[in-house]
Order: C-alpha cells, then sequence, then structure tokens
C-alpha cells in the first residue's frame, strides 16, 4: 500500500491529474484502488499537493 500511494505521490509531482485514478462516483471524490488483495480509499486535495489515504482494509485471507 505504502509503495501504491508513493506511486500516486511521484505521478502527482509530475502534473497527473490523479483525482480520477481508481473508482469512484466521479472525479475529485472518495477514490478506491485495489493493491495487493486488499484496497485502500484515499482522497486528493484539489488545491494542496495532498494526498489522504482514509482506509486501508488488507486481503481478507490476513484477517
Amino acid at each position: 500500500m505504502e509503495r501504491l500511494v508513493g506511486q500516486l505521490v511521484e505521478l502527482a509531482g509530475t502534473g497527473v491529474d490523479v483525482s480520477d485514478l481508481g473508482n469512484g462516483p466521479r472525479p475529485g471524490g472518495l477514490r478506491r484502488m485495489d493493491a495487493a488483495g486488499g484496497w485502500f480509499s484515499f482522497l486528493v486535495a484539489p488545491r494542496d499537493p495532498l494526498i489522504i489515504v482514509v482506509r486501508i482494509v488488507p486481503p481478507f485471507d490476513a484477517l
């Protein structure tokens, strides 16, 4: 998860709009991205260089 979030930050640093990556109802809202059998939810602050990880769910077999 940390590696994937780091890659999102790197993409955002190069000018790529990461607010529409992952799954979500509309760009800019809460996004969900699958990762290593689990998933995480994140928000992208539109005016700040900030990605906020809201929830991390590990693979169900690890619970």
